[in-house]
């Protein structure tokens, strides 16, 4: 072990490196884990009295490291933040979480599943189409058109996100899903000093629905077909934790509708379990304002993200640094 930024850290952990794409170093981190847990008494994570969860939302190479089609800016600090929390509080951290964005070519938010009709083309990356956009037929989808346009009419009556067209981003087999590789390996050092399998949640798999929430689809039927459902057996597995310490990407999309949708469960189920929630607001960053040509903004993400931030502290969960020392 070594020290970074005060930190003991593992000496395989190369801050410099968080934000780049390498293959991990599973053996080296495995091998090095366990003398660290010999050497220093850690403890298994089933002897912990107050059991502790880490919930990284989507801390993948498609959203986290620089050059990714999805790249949130501020991400790759997000993650060394991550990082050294992990590190930081290893004898703390009772099991860890991530959830994996999941897609395939042929989804309703990717540009392939749709044709603009002026051009003859795909819609270019965030093109927003609406209800009226397709029966206009400005927009036509290239599968399921009946789904496609009962979709966006759930999306609007609900008052969700206009439907979004999205670069392709985490697909399944690409590199871009994978997690990012630096907080694999400290979840990895985690799994095998605690002996505590790490958990993983994949979301986004259905081809008709979007899946900013890992706990429940923007939509859950579509003309009759179910599309996806709440995620109950996930968040049971979180509320049975004393403590839920959420971070990843991106503050204004998936952290926002997860936590949104973890929230309403607990008001539904047991108004108490607000308390256990802990979100580390410097480990997560939103999605850049969308702006026209003239610089006018048209969606402000980063305000977006700052008011939710702001009504889950309203509503008693924890807004919390990820430096401040974790006390029970």
């Amino acid at each position: 072990m070594s020290k970074a930024r005060g930190i003991l850290v593992p000496s395989f952990y190369d801050v410099s490196k968080v934000g780049e794409v390498y293959l991990s170093r599973d053996a080296l981190i495995a091998e090095e884990a366990g003398k660290f847990a010999k050497t220093n008494g850690v403890k298994p994570s089933f002897e912990d009295k107050t059991r502790i969860a880490l919930f990284g939302i989507d801390v993948q190479i498609g959203f986290c490291c620089p050059g990714a089609s999805l790249f949130v800016p501020g991400a790759v600090e997000d993650s060394e933040r991550l990082c050294q929390f992990i590190y930081r509080n290893l004898d703390k951290l009772t099991e860890l979480h991530f959830s994996l964005d999941t897609h395939r070519a042929f989804q309703i938010f990717h540009p392939a599943f749709w044709l603009d009709n002026k051009t003859g083309e795909p819609p270019s990356p965030f093109t927003l189409i609406s209800v009226a956009d397709i029966k206009v037929g400005r927009f036509s989808p290239v599968l399921f058109p009946h789904e496609c346009l009962a979709y966006c009419e759930e999306l609007e009556r609900t008052g969700k996100y206009t439907l979004c067209v999205w670069p392709y981003h985490t697909m399944l087999g690409s590199v871009s899903h994978a997690m990012v590789p630096a907080v694999f390996e400290a979840a990895l050092f985690h799994a095998i000093a605690r002996r505590k399998q790490t958990n993983f949640e994949t979301k986004g798999v259905h081809p008709l629905t979007e899946n900013y929430s890992v706990l429940s689809p923007e939509v859950k039927k579509v003309k009759g077909q179910v599309v996806g459902q709440f995620n109950t057996r996930f968040f049971k597995a979180l509320m049975e934790n004393d403590r839920v310490y959420i971070a990843g990407q991106a503050s204004s999309h998936c952290v926002k509708t997860t936590i949104e949708d973890l929230l309403r469960e607990i008001q539904n189920t047991d108004p108490a379990l607000v308390a256990k929630v802990f979100i580390l607001e410097n480990c997560m960053s939103p999605v850049p304002a969308v702006t026209d040509a003239a610089g006018k903004v048209l969606v402000d993400f980063p305000r977006i993200a700052a008011d939710a931030l702001a009504s889950f502290k309203a509503a008693g969960m924890n807004v919390v640094n990820s430096a401040d020392p974790i006390a029970f």
